[in-house]
């Protein structure tokens, strides 16, 4: 379309244009009444003036013309009649292509353009009418013209769109179309021409653009419609693998409701069957855009299988980074009959291809990987996020101790040998994840890079289960060896105590040797509690709680602990006032507390300190720990703190878990802090590590405080006050020991409160014993491991004959180990080795003088 260009004829002038305002008038008027006025003065006074003063005023005036003329020349100066509206700022906002309305804000139009008098309506008798008053007609406009009305009273800016069906003058021919105005106001600055505040006005048609709007939005709802119920499914997902799209046909299929779905609600992993979303998250490693052709099963909402063939587009952008996807979904559930048994297999090969739980990848003569199956990128630790698989070298995926055998096995599969050996292979990524390669040739095609089959197994549970059995066996193998060890130190730790009490009795408190005998006694007890310790590490020990004083035992293991650690590390124990009893097996607290000191120990490399506290805990001080799980009440707290390299939150998720350990194979068997865990437990209380790596790591236990109830604390004092017992007898008693020297001690023992004691040193010389006797003894003490015949079988060889027969086995294993061995339990008591002159004589007397109350 031809324009013409704006000249001096056609320029548009504006409706309005209020004059350069009052103030220059004045100033004209002023200066012509003070030249008046000097010349009027000439006039009167002129023959008193001075000549000289009436040259000087008529070469000012003279001069001052001279200077207008030559300036008006040069255009320094204008007439302001029609020479100042062409400025280069009035001429853009006479020619714009709006209507432009400048007014006070009562609505007195100041300058109106030309193009404002396009509008029907806009102009009445010739003059402009206000904008508010243009579109006051328009009941369709009337809440927007309020709006902005409200908005140039108060000097805001605000903008409207009005619809008018016809538009503002009325169309003949187009009474139906809506034509569409956008209105806007807004304060302008104040200016030397204005005496008070004004706002522009600005009205536009905007009807072409609204209608181009709106038939790109129809036509952008058509193509929408067109994908959405096109006979293919579509989906598109970002680089994290979430759905940003997916069309009505592919929702239908899957069982979703299109109108519920909102962009990122799904990932791949919900709709893509087992671990084919990595197959869709890998792209070319170059950036290249290629479409690849996938057969997969993806999920319906109700879980079923849906076959379908992909048509994949994925690209790596610039830098690296995996780009949206775009995919294409062909349903291959039915096909036409005569297709009906390819599709069917085609799908069977997708479903075994991409469900196996191994690996498959096939690769070109370099060993680059070309293709891969869904489970590959799980098994070999690679998130399709970061790089493609495409073209990576598989020596890349493995650990560099196993790529020399990849090499060998790739160059004997290449080279068409039918035996080619595993390869069993730690992965290059941080863990211990191992993989078993089975490696073969592949057939090879005319323009096919693959040549070599690649078959992986995930071995890493494997390892770490062969791992464990060999740990649980070499457990077991040193648990019976230390259950042998306490079993044989059980024996002479029980007539090292027995002859130390059989001594004391000659030997009082005021006698010098007293002092010897109790040292004796008092370490052979400690050497007890080491065999217990030895026996409760091989499941063997009969645990039973008692009422404990906490900073006694802690007290007791210092100098263990103090060995254990070494001389590199400091040792400081700290007790509280007055703490409270617990209720706890004596072997297992002091288990518990040495497990800790030893792990503190092997926090520290270089050396630090360890400290081992105790304190007691009121119920609402444990109310106002954060720990989860913990019950308030009132506990005595073991704090075991060390200095060492901390732990991360990470560990200390698992630090409890059986087997889980960070020492180095072979320095740990990670059944240490999952015993304490166990233990901490049976005893009804909690622990809880707080640690911060590079600062150390604190172990805190809670152990229920004692509280003894009125019936123990009577019967304590009844048995402090009640005379001392009397442990005398004279009963026939068979003692059966393989130990002599126990056996000595034991009969000694029982000889010297008047028992009367036969002695056989093992299960068959009992038996002729008992023969010589008529079977006529009241009571049988019996080790229960003894060569040829032990303590349990001699008991059923018995039997028959000594229906009403008491025994006591006495043993250095725990008494449930015993009980398992013996099918007759019924009148069978239990005595733990060692046991001390008292223990062996009160079990005696309680033995017997039960069997009176049952004969009597």
């Amino acid at each position: 379309m031809a324009t013409t260009p704006l000249g001096e004829d056609n320029y548009p002038d504006p409706l309005v244009a209020s004059p350069r305002g009052g103030a220059g008038l004045w100033r004209v008027a002023a200066l012509g009444l003070v030249i008046i006025g000097a010349a009027a003065a000439f006039a009167l006074f002129g023959d008193r003036l001075p000549q000289e003063v009436v040259m000087v005023f008529v070469g000012l005036l003279a001069v001052a013309g001279v200077f207008f003329l030559f300036g008006l020349a040069a255009g320094l100066f204008r007439f302001a009649a029609s020479e100042e509206r062409r400025t280069i700022a009035r001429a853009l906002v006479d020619t714009v292509g709006r209507g432009i309305v400048v007014a006070d804000r009562d609505g007195k139009i100041a300058y109106a353009n030309a193009h404002y008098g396009t509008f029907a309506g806009a102009l009445n008798n010739g003059v402009p009418v206000s904008v508010p008053r243009l579109f006051s007609g328009q009941a369709d406009a009337g809440e927007a013209m309020y709006r902005l009305t409200r908005a140039a009273k108060d000097g805001r800016n605000a903008i409207e769109d009005i619809r008018i069906v016809g538009g503002l003058g009325g169309s003949q021919t187009e009474t139906n179309r809506a034509f569409w105005y956008r209105v806007a106001v807004r304060p302008l600055p104040q200016t030397d021409e204005t005496s008070k505040p004004v706002v522009g006005w600005t009205v536009e048609d905007i009807t072409r653009d609204r209608e181009s709007n709106e038939t790109a939005f129809l036509d952008l709802q058509r193509a929408i419609d067109y994908l959405d119920h096109s006979p293919a499914g579509f989906f598109s997902a970002d680089a994290q693998g979430r759905i940003q799209y997916l069309n009505s046909t592919l929702a239908d299929w899957l069982g979703y409701d299109l109108a519920e779905f909102n962009a990122g609600q799904l990932s791949l992993g919900d709709v893509v069957r087992g671990d084919g979303a990595t197959l869709l998250m890998r792209g070319r490693r170059d950036g290249e855009i290629t479409t690849e052709i996938i057969d997969i099963d993806l999920v319906r909402r109700n879980g079923t299988a849906l076959p379908v063939r992909l048509l994949h587009r994925a690209a790596r952008l610039a830098d690296g980074e995996l780009g949206e996807t775009r995919t294409l979904v062909l349903d291959r559930s039915s096909a036409p009959e005569n297709e009906e048994e390819l599709r069917a297999a085609e799908v069977r090969f997708s479903r075994f291809f991409n469900d196996t739980p191994f690996a498959i990848a096939t690769l070109d003569g370099e060993g680059r990987i070309v293709r891969t199956n869904a489970p590959f990128g799980r098994i070999f630790r690679w998130s399709g996020e970061e790089k493609s698989l495409e073209l990576q070298p598989l020596h890349d995926l493995i650990g560099e101790g196993s790529r020399e055998k990849l090499a060998k096995a790739l160059s004997d599969a290449t080279a068409q040998r039918t035996e080619v050996e595993p390869v069993d292979a730690q992965l290059s990524v941080e863990g211990d994840s191992a993989v078993r390669l089975y490696i073969s040739a592949s057939e090879v095609s005319a323009g096919s890079p693959e040549q070599v089959n690649v078959y992986a197994l995930d071995m890493t549970d494997q390892r770490k289960l062969e791992a464990q059995f060999a740990q649980s066996q070499k457990m077991q193998a040193v648990g019976q060896l230390a259950g042998g060890v306490a079993h044989d130190f059980n024996n002479l730790l029980t007539a090292i105590i027995g002859f130390s009490d059989l001594l004391l009795l000659k030997h009082k408190p005021g006698d010098p040797s007293f002092s010897e005998l109790m040292q004796i006694k008092q370490n052979a007890n400690r050497a007890a509690g080491l065999t217990r310790q030895l026996l409760a590490f091989s499941r063997r020990q009969t645990l039973r709680p008692q009422v404990l004083e906490l900073p006694l035992i802690v007290d007791d293991l210092t100098v263990l602990l103090k060995r254990m650690i070494g001389e590199k590390n400091q040792l400081s124990v700290e007790h509280g006032r007055n703490i409270w009893p617990i209720r706890a097996d004596v072997v297992q607290l002091e288990q518990v507390v040495i497990n800790l000191v030893v792990n503190a120990r092997d926090a520290m490399p270089d050396g630090g300190s360890i400290t081992v506290r105790t304190s007691n805990v009121t119920e609402d001080e444990a109310r106002d720990f954060k720990f989860e799980g913990m019950v308030p009440a009132d506990y005595v707290l073991i704090d075991v703190e060390d200095t060492g390299t901390g732990m991360s939150p990470e560990i200390m998720a698992k630090i409890f878990e059986p087997f889980f350990t960070t020492k180095e194979l072979g320095k740990g068997t990670g059944l240490g802090l999952s015993t304490v865990y166990g233990i901490v437990k049976q005893t009804e209380g909690f622990i809880y590590p707080v640690s911060t790596v590079g600062v150390g790591t604190t172990f805190k236990i809670f152990l229920p405080r004692y509280v003894p109830t009125a019936e123990e604390v009577a019967a304590k004092t009844a048995a402090a006050s009640a005379p001392a017992k009397d442990l005398t007898g004279h009963e026939r008693i068979l003692l059966v020991e393989d130990e002599e020297s126990v056996r000595a001690f034991s009969a000694r023992a029982l000889r010297t409160t008047g028992y009367e004691v036969f002695e056989a040193d093992g299960g068959e010389e009992a038996l002729e014993v008992l023969e010589d006797l008529d079977y006529e003894v009241d009571l049988i003490i019996s080790d229960v491991v003894m060569p040829e015949m032990d303590g349990p079988t001699m008991l059923k060889a018995i039997r028959d004959k000594m229906t009403n027969l008491k025994i006591i086995f006495v043993s250095g294993y725990a008494e449930e180990s015993v009980r398992r061995d013996i099918e007759d339990d019924q009148s069978v008591d239990f005595l733990p080795k060692p046991y001390s002159l008292d223990q062996i004589n009160s079990k005696v007397k309680e033995v017997l003088q039960r069997q009176d109350k049952l004969d009597g």
